[in-house]
């Protein structure tokens, strides 16, 4: 029995990725703009007062990131370095931030538990991630990809 269409590898239109990948990571590039953008944007726009410099470098990269989210919902696999990038600052917070505090007790009523709770979702970005595709296009060497 063949596999539904969207679970196959789609090599015409996306490059041996399967298309239940590319609505995935277009829903989560979507989901990026729609919140993490627009509060990262209204608190941005609505600050008053003198920044505090690494308060503002946050608030920064979360209204730049989800906004160009919007292009990978027209060029989905060419904006996977930005779900890299996601990927890779939410583990590394969790492992560095939300797990100690967690393993100490301390967890819970501290200001880190609401994002912890947002940043236990990483494993949905995981499993949107074309891996194969991640591994032949910037992990392999370019001669080996032609092969």
């Amino acid at each position: 029995m063949p596999l539904p269409r969207f679970l196959a590898p789609d090599h015409d239109r996306y490059r041996g990725v399967r298309p239940i990948q590319i609505y995935m990571l277009r829903t989560l590039y979507f989901l990026m703009a729609a919140f993490v953008a627009t509060e990262a944007w209204r608190v941005i726009l609505t600050h008053q007062g003198p920044w505090d410099h690494v308060r503002a470098v946050a608030w920064c990269v979360w209204a730049t990131y989800p906004t160009l989210a919007l292009l990978g919902l027209l060029h989905p696999l060419r904006m996977i370095p930005l779900m890299l990038f996601t990927i890779g600052y939410k583990s590394l917070w969790l492992a560095a931030v939300a797990y100690p505090l967690w393993r100490a007790g301390t967890l819970a009523g501290h200001p880190a538990e609401e994002m912890t709770r947002v940043f236990l979702m990483t494993p949905l970005l995981i499993a949107a991630v074309p891996w194969g595709y991640v591994l032949r296009h910037y992990v392999l060497p370019a001669r080996a990809r032609v092969a």
